[in-house]
């Protein structure tokens, strides 16, 4: 009767683990019920409002814009007004010679004539030029910096993808690590009401004390287990922080993407080859590069220039009083001969930079439709593995349960029922980090094939526009401050 009752309180503890099969679905961690329960899209909308990096990657893309009215500069006239105004003394004396009588020795009487005065001179002054050929210069530089600011774009498109799949992956991981922390705490329960009957038993003779040190073993482990996911669950916490801007609080279940992904990987790669913002932002660096060839070969053609110009003058010649105007229009050609062989290399290195830019392209495809079929691969594994972890769970869960009854009749040792315990704890581990993985790899895919936006995954927030500011900058002739009122 004694060991009767004793086997059923050990079987009691398994009540711990009933149900966690599918713990992580129903998983809400570092619960706090007087806040607001925080969703994966609440928390990209987060990242996708506040995170620094995408932020500065915005400004970067507003600094960009101003290099289109910069190029466009060069079809309007320049103007330069200039004045100058001091002192000037003037001194001008000569002696003269008169004779009082008549011969050649009459006497000679000398004296000094001349002018002295001061005047104030000034002149003010106004050159416009207005440029009418450089060598196609303005055209090919107005097109460059077209492609700088849509390669800029597909830059910034291609940040937000990133920070929203570290997002995803910062708040699946909160998720997984609460969970497993979790795990490990029951297990710890489990192993010390374990631990506490095994010492019953050995009381009474029914074990050794083989068994005893056997249980204390395996619960001074499943502690220093829990002391790690503490601290992995600690580390999860703060790169939550850093991504998203808050603490995680009742994080709410997460669903995978896979409804917005396409139904073949042909699909998506064809796809991402086609759209990611990472192979569009090199194609545009590639468009710049080829216009810099022009830009620089643009210095070897003569440029053309009407040079108007105004000039009033005041006292100029040291008469007080004294203004004229001059005033006159004149067309200017300039045409370089040689330049000592530097506008010529230049020429020579836009063209292999021209070449880089190409070879890059081609790198960017080939590193997207590497990164799709990884990515393609890693979810594929993640619902394999879930269907197997599912299975193992189940199957150690039988297994536990036959094991436990085998030792109240004495055909098993207390070291089978912890490790089958340990086997069950593993799998149920295993199956958490599977379902966090298959989440994460949706969000993979979508960004994979250049997808991942806060327009597709219908998040609640503004959406940056970055035409917007373009638009405001444009044609903008005069003025300091940035439309933001800076």
């Amino acid at each position: 009767m004694r060991r009767a009752a004793l086997a059923r309180k050990i079987i009691q503890p398994r009540a711990f683990f009933a149900g966690l099969a599918g713990f992580f679905i129903v998983l809400s961690p570092l619960c706090h019920s007087a806040s607001r329960a925080e969703t994966m899209s609440s928390a990209l909308a987060r990242a996708y409002a506040g995170n620094p990096d995408l932020n500065q990657e915005r400004a970067g893309v507003r600094a960009t814009d101003e290099n289109l009215p910069r190029a466009t500069s060069s079809w309007r006239p320049t103007a330069v007004a200039t004045g100058q105004y001091g002192y000037n003394y003037f001194d001008l004396s000569a002696i003269g010679t008169a004779t009082t009588g008549l011969g050649t020795n009459a006497p000679v009487t000398r004296t000094r004539v001349g002018t002295r005065q001061g005047t104030d001179p000034g002149s003010l002054g106004l050159t416009v030029t207005q440029n009418l050929f450089n060598g196609n210069r303005t055209v090919n530089g107005v097109r460059q910096a077209e492609s700088t600011i849509f390669g800029a774009r597909e830059t910034l498109r291609n940040t937000e993808q990133s920070v929203l799949i570290a997002g995803a992956t910062a708040y699946m991981n909160v998720l997984r690590d609460t969970a497993i922390l979790d795990l490990r705490k029951n297990n710890i329960i489990v192993l010390e009401e374990q631990l506490r009957q095994t010492r019953d038993r050995f009381t009474v003779g029914e074990v050794t004390r083989t068994d005893v040190a056997q249980a204390e073993s395996s619960l001074a482990t499943a502690r220093s287990d829990y002391f790690t996911a503490q601290a992995i669950l600690q580390d999860s916490v703060a790169n939550y922080r850093q991504i998203i801007g808050v603490e995680p609080t009742r994080l709410e279940p997460a669903r995978t993407i896979e409804s917005l992904l396409p139904r073949s990987l042909g699909v998506a790669v064809d796809l991402a080859l086609a759209e990611h913002p990472a192979i569009q932002a090199a194609l545009h660096e590639t468009d710049a590069a080829a216009l810099q060839v022009k830009l620089v070969e643009g210095e070897l053609y003569p440029t053309v220039n009407l040079v108007g110009n105004v000039q009033q003058n005041y006292n100029n010649t040291g008469i007080q009083g004294e203004r004229f105007f001059n005033g006159s229009i004149m067309g200017q050609v300039t045409v370089p001969i040689y330049e000592g062989g530097e506008v010529y290399a230049r020429v020579r290195q836009a063209k292999e930079t021209l070449g880089q830019a190409r070879l890059q392209a081609d790198l960017q495809r080939d590193i997207i439709r590497a990164s799709v079929v990884s990515s393609w691969g890693q979810l594929d594994t993640a619902r394999a593995v879930i269907q197997s972890s599912k299975a193992a769970v189940k199957a150690a869960e039988i297994a536990l349960d036959g094991i436990r009854q085998e030792a109240d009749v004495g055909q098993r040792t207390t070291f089978d029922i912890l490790f089958a315990q340990q086997v069950l704890l593993n799998t149920r581990v295993s199956l958490v980090i599977a379902q966090r993985d298959r989440v994460v790899a949706s969000y993979a895919v979508m960004a994979a094939i250049g997808r991942l936006a806060a327009a597709n995954l219908n998040l609640t927030v503004t959406q940056y526009d970055p035409t917007i500011h373009f638009d405001q900058v444009k044609d903008k002739w005069i003025g300091l401050r940035t439309p933001d009122g800076r």
